[in-house]
């Protein structure tokens, strides 16, 4: 019975070391898009770089979870957005615990100007996050982080007249929300 287990385990180790490679080769074709799509959301390289690298290290895990790989770059996309998208909330709210608000002057805009374009900032973003997630990816990657429109349609894998369409919708809406 032993002789028969020894093949099994030979077989899955193959499997593992397969899947170790095939996940290793799929990061290095996407590594720079995670920090990008994280970048885009939270606006700063230091939490942009820990959210994708929160975002691989999920991904690691869930790689043999995954079933259709050919759709990874668009997988890792929506995990890292919305990890990041976590990320402003929870940061949001420990801000708004602390309500400690730094209005000394610093050579740039005025405190009074500062508070005025953070929070129409912080209107816009609330607004983008009250959007269906299909509309608030293409509205972030396109109209924030400058892509093009068939770049995000390549990294979403949708049609170039889809994420237009979405986009003219996203758009919409925030004209919407925000008048």
């Amino acid at each position: 019975m032993y002789e028969q287990v020894k093949p099994i385990a030979g077989v899955l180790l193959n499997m593992e070391e397969d899947l170790k490679r095939e996940f290793e080769t799929r990061i290095a074709e996407t590594s720079t898009l995670a920090f990008r799509v994280a970048f885009a959301v939270l606006r700063n390289s230091e939490d942009a770089e820990d959210v994708a690298q929160e975002a691989f290290a999920k991904a690691y895990r869930r790689f043999v979870q995954l079933r259709d790989r050919d759709r990874f770059r668009a997988w890792l996309v929506r995990m890292t957005w919305r990890m990041a998208i976590n990320r402003t909330r929870s940061e949001r709210r420990r801000t708004a615990r602390e309500t400690a608000v730094d209005l000394t002057p610093t050579g740039g805009p005025s405190p009074v100007q500062s508070v005025i374009e953070r929070e129409r900032a912080e209107k816009l973003w609330q607004a983008i996050d009250t959007l269906p997630e299909k509309l608030r990816i293409v509205i972030v990657m396109a109209g924030i982080e400058e892509h093009d429109i068939r770049e995000v349609a390549a990294l979403l894998r949708l049609p170039e007249g889809t994420v237009k369409s979405r986009l003219f919708l996203a758009r919409q809406r925030l004209k919407e929300l925000l008048q």
